[in-house]
Protein backbone atom coordinates (compact mmCIF):
# COMPACT_ATOMS: atom_id res chain seq x y z
CA UNK A 1 0.00 0.00 0.00
CA UNK A 2 1.38 3.44 -0.86
CA UNK A 3 1.82 5.80 2.10
CA UNK A 4 -1.02 8.19 2.90
CA UNK A 5 -0.59 11.79 1.86
CA UNK A 6 -2.13 14.99 3.18
CA UNK A 7 -3.52 18.08 1.48
CA UNK A 8 -0.81 20.11 3.20
CA UNK A 9 1.86 17.99 1.49
CA UNK A 10 0.18 18.49 -1.89
CA UNK A 11 -0.08 22.27 -1.54
CA UNK A 12 3.52 22.36 -0.30
CA UNK A 13 4.59 21.50 -3.87
CA UNK A 14 5.28 24.86 -5.52
CA UNK A 15 4.54 23.67 -9.05
CA UNK A 16 1.18 22.24 -8.06
CA UNK A 17 0.17 25.53 -6.44
CA UNK A 18 0.94 27.37 -9.67
CA UNK A 19 -0.96 24.88 -11.86
CA UNK A 20 -3.90 24.79 -9.44
CA UNK A 21 -4.30 28.57 -9.29
CA UNK A 22 -3.96 28.82 -13.07
CA UNK A 23 -6.81 26.34 -13.36
CA UNK A 24 -8.95 28.46 -11.03
CA UNK A 25 -8.39 31.49 -13.26
CA UNK A 26 -8.86 29.66 -16.56
CA UNK A 27 -12.04 27.81 -15.58
CA UNK A 28 -13.59 30.90 -14.02
CA UNK A 29 -12.51 32.94 -17.03
CA UNK A 30 -14.10 30.49 -19.49
CA UNK A 31 -17.42 30.60 -17.65
CA UNK A 32 -17.30 34.38 -17.16
CA UNK A 33 -16.75 34.94 -20.91
CA UNK A 34 -19.56 32.57 -21.85
CA UNK A 35 -22.06 34.22 -19.51
CA UNK A 36 -20.99 37.76 -20.42
CA UNK A 37 -21.16 37.14 -24.17
CA UNK A 38 -24.54 35.43 -23.88
CA UNK A 39 -25.89 38.48 -22.04
CA UNK A 40 -24.31 40.79 -24.62
CA UNK A 41 -25.95 38.96 -27.54
CA UNK A 42 -29.31 38.96 -25.77
CA UNK A 43 -28.96 42.68 -25.04
CA UNK A 44 -28.21 43.45 -28.71
CA UNK A 45 -30.76 41.15 -30.34
CA UNK A 46 -33.42 40.55 -27.70
CA UNK A 47 -33.60 36.97 -28.97
CA UNK A 48 -33.61 34.16 -26.39
CA UNK A 49 -32.91 31.69 -29.21
CA UNK A 50 -29.73 33.45 -30.29
CA UNK A 51 -28.65 33.77 -26.66
CA UNK A 52 -29.21 30.05 -26.19
CA UNK A 53 -27.24 29.22 -29.32
CA UNK A 54 -24.35 31.36 -28.08
CA UNK A 55 -24.37 29.50 -24.78
CA UNK A 56 -24.39 26.17 -26.64
CA UNK A 57 -21.40 27.33 -28.68
CA UNK A 58 -19.36 26.92 -25.51
CA UNK A 59 -19.75 23.12 -25.88
CA UNK A 60 -19.30 22.38 -29.61
CA UNK A 61 -15.64 23.55 -29.84
CA UNK A 62 -14.68 20.74 -27.46
CA UNK A 63 -15.24 18.30 -30.33
CA UNK A 64 -12.59 20.00 -32.46
CA UNK A 65 -10.26 20.89 -29.62
CA UNK A 66 -10.62 17.54 -27.86
CA UNK A 67 -9.93 15.44 -30.96
CA UNK A 68 -7.35 17.49 -32.85
CA UNK A 69 -5.61 19.81 -30.37
CA UNK A 70 -5.31 17.87 -27.10
CA UNK A 71 -2.47 15.71 -28.39
CA UNK A 72 -0.33 18.86 -28.74
CA UNK A 73 0.36 18.51 -25.01
CA UNK A 74 2.11 15.21 -25.77
CA UNK A 75 4.06 16.40 -28.82
CA UNK A 76 5.24 19.66 -27.23
CA UNK A 77 6.29 20.63 -23.67
CA UNK A 78 3.15 20.82 -21.58
CA UNK A 79 4.11 24.07 -19.88
CA UNK A 80 4.51 25.69 -23.30
CA UNK A 81 1.12 24.39 -24.45
CA UNK A 82 -0.63 25.82 -21.38
CA UNK A 83 1.03 29.23 -21.73
CA UNK A 84 0.26 29.45 -25.45
CA UNK A 85 -3.38 28.43 -24.92
CA UNK A 86 -3.84 31.10 -22.26
CA UNK A 87 -2.10 33.74 -24.39
CA UNK A 88 -4.27 32.96 -27.43
CA UNK A 89 -7.47 33.07 -25.36
CA UNK A 90 -6.41 36.37 -23.78
CA UNK A 91 -5.94 37.93 -27.23
CA UNK A 92 -9.24 36.57 -28.60
CA UNK A 93 -11.24 37.74 -25.60
CA UNK A 94 -9.52 41.14 -25.74
CA UNK A 95 -10.72 41.53 -29.34
CA UNK A 96 -14.28 40.99 -28.10
CA UNK A 97 -13.90 44.14 -25.99
CA UNK A 98 -13.42 46.31 -29.09
CA UNK A 99 -16.57 48.42 -29.71
CA UNK A 100 -18.90 47.70 -32.64
CA UNK A 101 -17.71 44.13 -33.23
CA UNK A 102 -20.56 42.30 -35.07
CA UNK A 103 -22.48 39.64 -33.18
CA UNK A 104 -21.42 36.89 -35.61
CA UNK A 105 -17.77 37.85 -35.04
CA UNK A 106 -18.23 37.66 -31.27
CA UNK A 107 -19.67 34.16 -31.55
CA UNK A 108 -16.83 33.13 -33.88
CA UNK A 109 -14.24 34.50 -31.45
CA UNK A 110 -15.88 32.63 -28.58
CA UNK A 111 -15.88 29.43 -30.65
CA UNK A 112 -12.16 29.71 -31.47
CA UNK A 113 -11.23 30.70 -27.91
CA UNK A 114 -13.10 27.72 -26.47
CA UNK A 115 -11.22 25.38 -28.82
CA UNK A 116 -8.06 26.11 -26.82
CA UNK A 117 -9.66 24.97 -23.56
CA UNK A 118 -9.26 21.20 -24.29
CA UNK A 119 -5.48 21.34 -24.97
CA UNK A 120 -4.98 23.52 -21.88
CA UNK A 121 -7.03 21.14 -19.73
CA UNK A 122 -5.27 18.08 -21.17
CA UNK A 123 -1.85 19.61 -20.57
CA UNK A 124 -2.86 20.59 -17.05
CA UNK A 125 -4.10 17.08 -16.24
CA UNK A 126 -1.01 15.46 -17.73
CA UNK A 127 1.51 17.77 -16.07
CA UNK A 128 -0.18 17.22 -12.71
CA UNK A 129 0.75 13.54 -13.01
CA UNK A 130 4.35 14.65 -13.71
CA UNK A 131 4.41 16.90 -10.64
CA UNK A 132 2.66 14.58 -8.15
CA UNK A 133 2.90 10.82 -7.73
CA UNK A 134 1.23 8.09 -5.68
CA UNK A 135 -1.33 9.26 -3.15
CA UNK A 136 -0.27 12.87 -3.67
CA UNK A 137 -1.55 12.61 -7.22
CA UNK A 138 -4.88 11.22 -5.96
CA UNK A 139 -5.31 14.14 -3.57
CA UNK A 140 -4.18 16.56 -6.29
CA UNK A 141 -6.84 15.14 -8.62
CA UNK A 142 -9.46 15.57 -5.91
CA UNK A 143 -8.41 19.19 -5.52
CA UNK A 144 -8.52 19.91 -9.26
CA UNK A 145 -11.91 18.22 -9.70
CA UNK A 146 -13.33 20.22 -6.81
CA UNK A 147 -11.74 23.36 -8.21
CA UNK A 148 -13.29 22.75 -11.64
CA UNK A 149 -16.78 22.51 -10.15
CA UNK A 150 -16.26 25.52 -7.90
CA UNK A 151 -14.64 27.51 -10.71
CA UNK A 152 -17.62 27.00 -12.98
CA UNK A 153 -20.00 28.22 -10.29
CA UNK A 154 -17.79 31.17 -9.36
CA UNK A 155 -17.29 32.12 -13.01
CA UNK A 156 -21.01 32.07 -13.72
CA UNK A 157 -21.80 34.19 -10.66
CA UNK A 158 -18.91 36.54 -11.35
CA UNK A 159 -20.06 36.96 -14.94
CA UNK A 160 -23.55 37.93 -13.88
CA UNK A 161 -22.32 40.31 -11.17
CA UNK A 162 -19.69 41.90 -13.41
CA UNK A 163 -22.18 42.47 -16.21
CA UNK A 164 -24.74 43.91 -13.76
CA UNK A 165 -22.37 46.39 -12.10
CA UNK A 166 -19.64 47.01 -14.70
CA UNK A 167 -21.13 46.14 -18.07
CA UNK A 168 -20.32 43.46 -20.61
CA UNK A 169 -17.10 44.87 -22.03
CA UNK A 170 -15.39 45.45 -18.66
CA UNK A 171 -16.41 41.89 -17.74
CA UNK A 172 -14.72 40.58 -20.90
CA UNK A 173 -11.65 42.69 -20.10
CA UNK A 174 -11.49 41.03 -16.67
CA UNK A 175 -11.75 37.67 -18.39
CA UNK A 176 -8.81 38.48 -20.68
CA UNK A 177 -6.78 39.50 -17.62
CA UNK A 178 -7.46 36.13 -15.93
CA UNK A 179 -5.90 34.33 -18.89
CA UNK A 180 -2.84 36.58 -18.77
CA UNK A 181 -2.39 35.87 -15.06
CA UNK A 182 -2.84 32.15 -15.66
CA UNK A 183 -0.13 32.16 -18.33
CA UNK A 184 2.27 33.97 -16.01
CA UNK A 185 1.61 31.52 -13.18
CA UNK A 186 2.32 28.49 -15.35
CA UNK A 187 5.29 30.03 -17.12
CA UNK A 188 7.00 31.23 -13.94
CA UNK A 189 5.74 28.66 -11.46
CA UNK A 190 6.58 25.38 -13.22
CA UNK A 191 9.88 24.06 -14.49
CA UNK A 192 10.64 23.23 -18.09
CA UNK A 193 10.11 19.60 -19.12
CA UNK A 194 10.71 17.96 -22.50
CA UNK A 195 7.83 16.80 -24.63
CA UNK A 196 6.42 13.47 -23.43
CA UNK A 197 6.06 11.84 -26.88
CA UNK A 198 9.19 9.93 -27.90
CA UNK A 199 10.60 10.21 -31.42
CA UNK A 200 10.04 6.48 -32.00
CA UNK A 201 6.39 6.93 -31.07
CA UNK A 202 5.91 9.46 -33.84
CA UNK A 203 7.72 7.16 -36.30
CA UNK A 204 5.45 4.24 -35.44
CA UNK A 205 2.37 6.39 -35.97
CA UNK A 206 3.61 7.58 -39.36
CA UNK A 207 4.18 3.96 -40.42
CA UNK A 208 0.66 2.99 -39.41
CA UNK A 209 -0.93 5.99 -41.12
CA UNK A 210 0.93 5.19 -44.40
CA UNK A 211 1.34 8.89 -44.98
CA UNK A 212 5.01 9.32 -44.12
CA UNK A 213 7.42 10.04 -46.94
CA UNK A 214 10.54 9.56 -44.83
CA UNK A 215 11.57 8.59 -41.32
CA UNK A 216 11.44 12.21 -40.23
CA UNK A 217 7.97 12.91 -41.61
CA UNK A 218 5.20 13.67 -39.13
CA UNK A 219 1.81 11.92 -39.26
CA UNK A 220 -1.24 13.97 -40.18
CA UNK A 221 -3.54 15.35 -37.45
CA UNK A 222 -6.22 12.90 -38.58
CA UNK A 223 -3.82 9.97 -38.21
CA UNK A 224 -2.80 11.10 -34.72
CA UNK A 225 -6.47 11.47 -33.77
CA UNK A 226 -7.16 7.94 -35.01
CA UNK A 227 -4.20 6.63 -33.00
CA UNK A 228 -5.55 8.31 -29.87
CA UNK A 229 -9.01 6.81 -30.38
CA UNK A 230 -7.45 3.37 -30.90
CA UNK A 231 -5.46 3.77 -27.69
CA UNK A 232 -8.57 4.50 -25.64
CA UNK A 233 -11.18 2.27 -27.26
CA UNK A 234 -9.22 -0.90 -28.10
CA UNK A 235 -8.08 -1.45 -24.51
CA UNK A 236 -10.91 -2.95 -22.40
CA UNK A 237 -9.77 -1.33 -19.17
CA UNK A 238 -9.34 2.16 -20.65
CA UNK A 239 -12.62 1.87 -22.52
CA UNK A 240 -14.49 0.85 -19.37
CA UNK A 241 -12.95 3.64 -17.30
CA UNK A 242 -13.74 6.17 -20.02
CA UNK A 243 -17.39 5.10 -20.05
CA UNK A 244 -17.51 5.35 -16.25
CA UNK A 245 -16.50 8.98 -16.68
CA UNK A 246 -19.10 9.57 -19.38
CA UNK A 247 -21.92 8.44 -17.05
CA UNK A 248 -22.02 12.09 -16.03
CA UNK A 249 -24.32 12.76 -18.99
CA UNK A 250 -27.10 10.85 -17.18
CA UNK A 251 -26.85 12.24 -13.67
CA UNK A 252 -26.42 15.90 -14.65
CA UNK A 253 -29.75 16.00 -16.50
CA UNK A 254 -31.35 17.94 -13.57
CA UNK A 255 -28.93 20.79 -14.30
CA UNK A 256 -30.10 21.04 -17.90
CA UNK A 257 -33.83 21.23 -17.07
CA UNK A 258 -33.58 22.99 -13.71
CA UNK A 259 -35.83 25.88 -14.75
CA UNK A 260 -38.85 23.80 -15.87
CA UNK A 261 -38.35 21.41 -12.94
CA UNK A 262 -38.42 24.27 -10.44
CA UNK A 263 -41.38 25.87 -12.23
CA UNK A 264 -43.29 22.60 -11.97
CA UNK A 265 -42.83 22.80 -8.20
CA UNK A 266 -44.05 26.38 -8.09
CA UNK A 267 -40.57 27.86 -7.75
CA UNK A 268 -38.82 30.61 -9.66
CA UNK A 269 -35.26 31.55 -10.54
CA UNK A 270 -34.00 31.06 -6.99
CA UNK A 271 -35.40 27.54 -6.87
CA UNK A 272 -33.82 26.80 -10.26
CA UNK A 273 -30.48 28.05 -8.94
CA UNK A 274 -30.77 25.80 -5.92
CA UNK A 275 -31.46 22.82 -8.17
CA UNK A 276 -28.34 23.56 -10.24
CA UNK A 277 -26.21 24.04 -7.13
CA UNK A 278 -27.45 20.80 -5.59
CA UNK A 279 -26.13 18.82 -8.59
CA UNK A 280 -22.53 19.75 -7.77
CA UNK A 281 -22.37 20.70 -4.10
CA UNK A 282 -22.23 17.09 -2.87
CA UNK A 283 -19.30 16.19 -5.11
CA UNK A 284 -17.50 19.42 -4.24
CA UNK A 285 -17.64 18.61 -0.53
CA UNK A 286 -17.29 14.82 -0.65
CA UNK A 287 -14.43 14.45 -3.14
CA UNK A 288 -11.67 15.76 -0.81
CA UNK A 289 -13.03 13.59 2.02
CA UNK A 290 -13.24 10.53 -0.23
CA UNK A 291 -9.64 10.95 -1.35
CA UNK A 292 -8.32 11.63 2.15
CA UNK A 293 -10.06 8.97 4.24
CA UNK A 294 -10.74 6.10 1.80
CA UNK A 295 -7.75 3.94 0.86
CA UNK A 296 -6.64 3.38 -2.76
CA UNK A 297 -7.89 -0.22 -3.02
CA UNK A 298 -11.18 0.63 -1.39
CA UNK A 299 -11.71 3.55 -3.79
CA UNK A 300 -11.33 1.25 -6.80
CA UNK A 301 -13.62 -1.40 -5.27
CA UNK A 302 -16.29 1.23 -4.56
CA UNK A 303 -16.14 2.81 -8.02
CA UNK A 304 -18.80 0.57 -9.60
CA UNK A 305 -21.31 0.55 -6.72
CA UNK A 306 -21.04 4.32 -6.29
CA UNK A 307 -21.57 4.85 -10.02
CA UNK A 308 -24.75 2.75 -9.84
CA UNK A 309 -26.02 4.71 -6.81
CA UNK A 310 -25.24 8.04 -8.49
CA UNK A 311 -27.74 7.32 -11.24
CA UNK A 312 -30.18 5.14 -9.29
CA UNK A 313 -30.82 7.88 -6.72
CA UNK A 314 -32.37 10.05 -9.44
CA UNK A 315 -35.08 7.44 -10.06
CA UNK A 316 -36.66 8.70 -6.80
CA UNK A 317 -37.86 11.79 -8.67
CA UNK A 318 -40.53 9.53 -10.21
CA UNK A 319 -42.30 9.90 -6.84
CA UNK A 320 -42.68 13.64 -7.60
CA UNK A 321 -41.01 14.96 -4.43
CA UNK A 322 -41.27 18.60 -3.34
CA UNK A 323 -38.45 21.11 -3.69
CA UNK A 324 -36.73 20.30 -0.38
CA UNK A 325 -36.83 16.54 -0.99
CA UNK A 326 -35.63 17.07 -4.57
CA UNK A 327 -32.62 19.04 -3.37
CA UNK A 328 -31.77 16.18 -1.00
CA UNK A 329 -32.04 13.65 -3.83
CA UNK A 330 -29.84 15.66 -6.19
CA UNK A 331 -27.28 16.35 -3.46
CA UNK A 332 -27.13 12.67 -2.50
CA UNK A 333 -26.60 11.68 -6.12
CA UNK A 334 -23.83 14.28 -6.29
CA UNK A 335 -22.14 12.75 -3.22
CA UNK A 336 -22.06 9.32 -4.86
CA UNK A 337 -20.49 11.00 -7.91
CA UNK A 338 -17.16 11.02 -6.07
CA UNK A 339 -16.51 7.67 -7.82
CA UNK A 340 -15.16 9.84 -10.67
CA UNK A 341 -11.99 10.33 -8.60
CA UNK A 342 -11.27 6.60 -8.65
CA UNK A 343 -12.04 6.37 -12.38
CA UNK A 344 -9.77 9.32 -13.15
CA UNK A 345 -6.87 7.89 -11.15
CA UNK A 346 -7.16 4.42 -12.68
CA UNK A 347 -7.34 5.97 -16.15
CA UNK A 348 -4.13 7.94 -15.62
CA UNK A 349 -2.31 4.86 -14.29
CA UNK A 350 -3.00 2.90 -17.48
CA UNK A 351 -2.33 5.58 -20.12
CA UNK A 352 1.29 5.87 -21.34
CA UNK A 353 2.79 9.22 -20.40
CA UNK A 354 3.52 10.13 -24.02
CA UNK A 355 -0.20 9.77 -24.89
CA UNK A 356 -1.75 10.98 -21.64
CA UNK A 357 -2.78 14.49 -22.71
CA UNK A 358 -4.48 13.23 -25.87
CA UNK A 359 -6.36 10.57 -23.88
CA UNK A 360 -7.53 13.20 -21.39
CA UNK A 361 -8.66 15.37 -24.30
CA UNK A 362 -10.80 12.57 -25.74
CA UNK A 363 -12.30 11.87 -22.31
CA UNK A 364 -13.08 15.55 -21.65
CA UNK A 365 -14.50 15.99 -25.14
CA UNK A 366 -16.92 13.11 -24.56
CA UNK A 367 -18.08 14.56 -21.24
CA UNK A 368 -18.70 18.08 -22.56
CA UNK A 369 -20.35 17.03 -25.82
CA UNK A 370 -22.37 14.31 -24.09
CA UNK A 371 -23.67 16.78 -21.54
CA UNK A 372 -24.66 19.25 -24.23
CA UNK A 373 -26.52 16.55 -26.18
CA UNK A 374 -28.19 15.25 -23.00
CA UNK A 375 -29.38 18.74 -22.06
CA UNK A 376 -30.95 19.21 -25.50
CA UNK A 377 -32.56 15.75 -25.43
CA UNK A 378 -33.87 16.26 -21.89
CA UNK A 379 -35.33 19.63 -22.83
CA UNK A 380 -37.09 18.12 -25.82
CA UNK A 381 -38.43 15.24 -23.71
CA UNK A 382 -39.69 17.70 -21.10
CA UNK A 383 -41.99 19.15 -23.77
CA UNK A 384 -44.10 15.96 -23.65
CA UNK A 385 -43.23 14.51 -20.22
CA UNK A 386 -42.90 16.07 -16.80
CA UNK A 387 -39.33 17.15 -15.91
CA UNK A 388 -39.43 14.74 -12.94
CA UNK A 389 -40.22 11.85 -15.29
CA UNK A 390 -37.38 12.86 -17.63
CA UNK A 391 -34.89 12.89 -14.74
CA UNK A 392 -36.14 9.53 -13.47
CA UNK A 393 -35.85 7.94 -16.93
CA UNK A 394 -32.33 9.36 -17.35
CA UNK A 395 -31.38 7.99 -13.94
CA UNK A 396 -32.79 4.54 -14.82
CA UNK A 397 -30.87 4.42 -18.11
CA UNK A 398 -27.70 5.49 -16.34
CA UNK A 399 -28.22 2.81 -13.68
CA UNK A 400 -28.42 0.07 -16.32
CA UNK A 401 -25.26 1.32 -18.04
CA UNK A 402 -23.44 1.63 -14.70
CA UNK A 403 -24.37 -1.96 -13.77
CA UNK A 404 -22.98 -3.24 -17.08
CA UNK A 405 -19.77 -1.26 -16.64
CA UNK A 406 -19.38 -2.50 -13.05
CA UNK A 407 -19.60 -6.12 -14.20
CA UNK A 408 -17.11 -5.48 -17.01
CA UNK A 409 -14.68 -3.76 -14.66
CA UNK A 410 -14.73 -6.72 -12.27
CA UNK A 411 -13.60 -8.93 -15.16
CA UNK A 412 -10.90 -6.47 -16.22
CA UNK A 413 -9.61 -5.63 -12.73
CA UNK A 414 -10.85 -7.94 -9.93
CA UNK A 415 -11.16 -6.41 -6.41
CA UNK A 416 -7.72 -6.00 -4.82
CA UNK A 417 -5.95 -6.45 -8.17
CA UNK A 418 -2.56 -5.04 -9.02
CA UNK A 419 -3.98 -1.69 -10.19
CA UNK A 420 -6.21 -1.28 -7.17
CA UNK A 421 -3.53 0.19 -4.95
CA UNK A 422 -2.83 3.11 -7.24
CA UNK A 423 0.43 1.71 -8.62
CA UNK A 424 1.39 2.09 -12.24
CA UNK A 425 1.39 -1.02 -14.46
CA UNK A 426 4.57 -2.98 -15.03
CA UNK A 427 6.64 -1.54 -17.92
CA UNK A 428 6.11 -3.34 -21.22
CA UNK A 429 8.92 -5.69 -22.30
CA UNK A 430 11.20 -4.42 -25.03
CA UNK A 431 9.92 -7.02 -27.50
CA UNK A 432 6.34 -5.85 -27.25
CA UNK A 433 4.93 -4.79 -30.61
CA UNK A 434 3.83 -1.25 -31.36
CA UNK A 435 0.11 -2.02 -31.90
CA UNK A 436 -0.11 -3.77 -28.52
CA UNK A 437 1.62 -0.92 -26.79
CA UNK A 438 -0.80 1.58 -28.35
CA UNK A 439 -3.72 -0.45 -27.04
CA UNK A 440 -2.46 -0.14 -23.47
Amino acid sequence: MPPRATFREVFAVREFRAVWFSQVLSVAGDRLALVALTLLVFDRTGSPLLAGLVYASGYLPWVVGGLFLSELADRYPRRTVMVVCDAVRAVLVAIMVVPHVPVWALVALLFVATMFAPPFDSARAAITADILSGERYVLGTAITQTTFLAGQAIGAVAGGVAVAFLGVRPALAIDAATFVLSALLVGLGTRARPAAARPEQAQSEQAQSKRAQSKLAQPSPLARMQAGLRLVFTDRALRTLLLFGWLVVFYTIPEGIAAPYAAGLGGGSIAAGLVIASTVVGTTIATPLFSRFVGPRRRIDLMGPLAVLTCATLVLTALRPGLAASLVIFSLSSVFGTYQLAANTAFVIRVPNERRAQAFGIASMGVIVGQGAAFVAAGAAAEVLTPAAVIAIGGALGTVVALILTLRWRHVSPPGGRHAAGRRPEPAPASRSVPLRESG
